[in-house]
């Protein structure tokens, strides 16, 4: 799991609603009163320390007041495919 959270396409996915949540004009705080959890959530998402589920991220959306169905489309659609070894290839 330690390796998705490093994930560029991950990390891009944070990126983006660390962008949404300035754009709303929120602090962390403001996100994690709005969730009823603590800043230090929210700062573990946006540092890429703690994975969200989709139930977590369609929270985190909501909070934000951001439409989840436009954020999933559009992130869906510029998240390339992983490329996936095939079993008993080297590398």
């Amino acid at each position: 799991m330690a390796a998705s959270l490093r994930d560029p396409r991950y990390r891009a996915v944070v990126a983006r609603l660390v962008e949404l949540r300035k754009e709303a004009g929120l602090n962390q705080r403001d996100v994690a009163e709005r969730l009823g959890r603590t800043q230090s959530y929210v700062a573990k998402v946006e540092l890429c320390e703690r994975r969200l589920d989709i139930i977590q991220l369609i929270e985190l959306l909501r909070a934000l007041g951001a439409d989840e169905g436009e954020f999933l489309v559009e992130t869906a659609a510029a998240i390339p495919m992983a490329k996936r070894r095939r079993p008993g290839s080297k590398g």
